[in-house]
């Protein structure tokens, strides 16, 4: 905590620095936009509009049309391949768009039936709305030409998160192309609540996949402004709409029997669990733009299994996305530069509740959640590891972000997780600012105070009284056309923690800088864009023993039947207990898709890599195969395998093998049955190990569903999972044997008032 003084003062410096500057070239951007643009405005409607993809309603001939004219990717502001003509209308309660795509050639539109979020490589449209105009946050719907929808939110660092709203639409193939129609209901959206007219951004989109990914969009992309959201469209009305009572009620039951062998590998299964699980989850919009959500006895378990990964030789803990629908609600309001709100890491919550939204230019998120089955991860410099705390827990956090000038915001996080005799808070502030079209920062300053259990404490050497810790984080983008440039700083001091996120390595110091140049062509040529650069890294910990340093160096392809080579060459020392080694080793991805039924895509690393379980160095080779089939227009198949081995001077180490394959069938945009297995097959040499080591391990699992889903909330889930291991050790065998198996049901209603 004696640093943090200096991070404070050094912070503040910058922070003066930048905001005595910065205003001016918002000033000089706003003036720019003010002249450019003039608002569309949407005209409304007391028809009615039914959403079946056919736009033979009225009420359309009064809508507002637009036409996506230009091709932003691969080239850039180029009159668009394929004519597009947008309609947006809006009534009372909901907000209308329908699209119709033309195509030179409607045979090879691509377009298959999929789940909610599964446009894969299809062709679609889409309807991006930032409903405060203030260029942090846009809400976007896409669709492909049978409606699969799919959603998400565009923040301010740019990239879309991961959201599900509830939404009407509807699509359909035609002689010239396809038809979409979408109905978004106010309900859904965030905005502000105004007598008179509001103002609000907007960019139509269309992706159009053929040799090349054509992208479509409203305006010309500028490519040396980072604020995307800076330069969209702008659309006028919506005067007095009110989002209604915004109320949700879902209301679920699960189910769950389970079975395991009496013992272990041996006897015949026992029932393990048997329960019938009813919860409930309230949605409310209580104000303007907060809504509060509260769940009571929910089930927070993933429908959709996690990808397997490879954990052989890792330093640190393994990092899995969120997927739970009550945690994605408003998700983007908790990021920041450090990952220190981490859903994943509340396991099993009994309730729930969280306010998320924004007034005016202020945006909050709170939740608080109590957790009867947390975990922990004790980090450090050079490996973590992942331990159950034994507890019940409260954890809680604070979001606070508050919009500066054009595209800037500043910010503050609190989080706090409490058990018996345990404790991990944590608060910081944060800054973004954009301070030219080409220039954004980006810091973070956080403290930690943590007290853990006697008992760990104890088995897992960790610190016995209350302890405190800091970290820092600065990082400055340049971004232009074709020369981009970063330069970054982080600092973690030894006894940071963050319990409640995701932050498995602490005690070091990394200084990281580098530039990229861009090429950049359009469709026909025989490349559409290459990527060339370099950079240097120094990592070290706090008392400056070296971890790391490397020279980086990348090659990016991009070509016809969308194919891309990359690769990236790593050349330094890494350091691990006390030694140095050398680090070298080629990263590299290649992929196509040749047409509409396959894509294909290697993945692989090869070079120097540490043993950690015996501190030498060793050479591995990975390849990751992954191939994605798609034979009409129901069925889709993934395969994705990893192969991976170590060689060290006294032979091979192990082999690993690692496949993931799911198999749907989508009968409709409601109605699939899906099949995931995952089959991992892991060799080892016992005998290069110092401690006793098995030398063989198998284990697969395998999950089958059944799901009817309405919206995102109105759900039938029936399923059956289990899992399998085998094993050899210590010249003993076991066979591959059933462990457990599982059914489960899950059905949910959603309310809207």
């Amino acid at each position: 905590m004696k640093k943090i003084p200096k991070l404070l003062l050094l912070t503040v410096t910058v922070v003066m620095l930048f905001t005595s500057f910065a205003p001016l070239t918002w000033a000089k951007d706003e003036v720019k936009q003010e002249v450019k643009k003039v608002p569309f405005r949407v005209p409304n409607t007391t028809s009615t509009i039914k959403i079946d993809g056919k736009m033979d309603d009225e009420a359309w001939k009064d809508a507002l049309m637009l036409e996506i004219k230009y091709e932003n990717t691969p080239g850039d502001g180029i009159p668009a391949g394929a004519k597009t003509e947008v309609f947006l209308i809006s009534d009372e309660k909901n907000i209308y768009a329908c699209f119709k795509a033309y195509d030179p050639n409607p045979e090879g539109i691509r377009a298959h039936m999929g789940d909610h979020d599964e446009l894969g490589h299809d062709d679609w449209v889409g309807l991006i709305l930032d409903t405060f105009n203030d260029n942090r946050r846009a809400f976007e719907f896409f669709c492909n030409p049978f409606g699969v929808q799919g959603d998400m939110i565009e923040g301010i660092q740019g990239g879309g998160h991961q959201w599900d709203g509830i939404w009407a639409s509807d699509g359909r193939l035609t002689e010239y192309g396809y038809m979409v129609e979408m109905r978004v209901p106010f309900s859904t959206l965030r905005f502000p609540r105004k007598k008179t007219d509001q103002i609000w951004g907007l960019d139509l989109v269309r992706l159009r996949p053929r040799e090349h990914r054509y992208h479509y969009s409203l305006f010309v992309r500028d490519r040396s402004n980072n604020c995307y959201l800076c330069q969209t469209e702008k659309l006028i009305g919506f005067a007095g709409v009110s989002p209604g009572k915004n109320i949700e009620i879902d209301p679920t039951l699960s189910a769950l029997y389970s079975e395991e062998r009496e013992d272990e590998f041996t006897g015949d299964f026992i029932e393990k669990e048997k329960k019938i699980n009813p919860g409930i989850t309230f949605r409310w919009g209580f104000s303007n733009n907060l809504t509060l959500s509260a769940t009571i006895n929910p089930d927070f378990s993933n429908v959709e299994a996690d990808v397997a990964q490879l954990d052989v030789n890792n330093q640190f803990a393994l990092f899995y996305p969120e997927k739970r629908p009550f945690f994605l609600e408003g998700s983007t309001l908790f990021n920041s530069r450090f990952t220190l709100i981490h859903t994943r890491s509340l396991v099993e919550p009994d309730w729930g509740v969280k306010i998320t939204g924004k007034e005016g230019s202020n945006a909050i998120g709170f939740f608080s959640v109590q957790d009867a089955m947390p975990n922990l991860i004790l980090p450090g410099s050079q490996g973590s590891r992942t331990i159950p705390l034994n507890m019940t827990t409260l954890g809680t956090a604070l979001r606070y972000r508050r919009d500066v000038g054009k595209a800037s915001t500043v910010g503050l996080v609190l989080t706090d997780r409490e058990g018996d005799e345990y404790h991990n808070r944590v608060a910081g502030f944060d800054g973004d600012f954009t301070l030219t079209r080409k220039d954004r920062v980006r810091f973070q300053v956080v403290g930690s105070q943590t007290l853990y259990p006697e008992e760990i404490s104890t088995k897992y050497s960790q610190l016995e009284d209350q302890f405190t810790g800091a970290a820092f984080d600065f990082h400055y983008y340049h971004n232009t056309r074709s020369l981009d440039w970063y330069l970054s700083y982080k600092n973690v001091g030894k006894n940071f923690r963050t319990d409640l996120g995701f932050m498995p390595q602490v005690d070091y110091r990394l200084i990281d800088g580098g530039w990229q140049y861009t090429w950049q062509k359009r469709g026909g040529a025989w490349y559409t864009k290459i990527d060339v650069g370099s950079g240097y890294e120094h990592e070290s910990t706090q008392d400056d023993t070296l971890l790391s340093k490397a020279f980086t160096f990348w090659f990016t392809y991009n070509g016809p039947s969308q194919s891309f080579f990359n690769t990236s060459a790593y050349w330094g020392k890494q350091t691990y207990l006390g030694l140095e080694f050398d680090k070298r080793k080629v990263n590299f991805s290649f992929g196509l898709r040749p047409s509409n039924l396959i894509s294909l895509s290697l993945n692989g690393i090869y070079g120097d890599q540490v043993d950690f379980a015996n501190a030498q160095l060793g050479t591995r080779l990975r390849v990751n195969p992954v191939i994605d089939f798609t034979p009409g227009r129901y069925l889709k198949l993934s395969l994705d395998h990893v192969y991976e081995y170590l060689d060290v001077d006294a032979g091979r180490l192990y082999t690993a093998n690692l496949t993931n394959l799911k198999l749907v069938y989508q009968f409709s945009r409601r109605v699939f049955v899906r099949a995931i297995i995952q089959y991992a097959d892991n060799q080892y040499d016992e005998t290069l190990y110092p401690y006793a080591k098995t030398a063989r391990t198998q284990d697969v699992f395998t999950q089958f569903l059944f799901s009817y889903k309405i919206n995102p909330q109105t759900v039938l889930f029936l399923g059956y999972s289990d899992n399998f291991m085998g094993y050899d050790y210590l010249g003993f065998h076991q066979g591959v044997v059933q462990l457990n198996r599982a059914v489960f049901l899950k059905i949910g209603y959603a309310l809207l008032l």
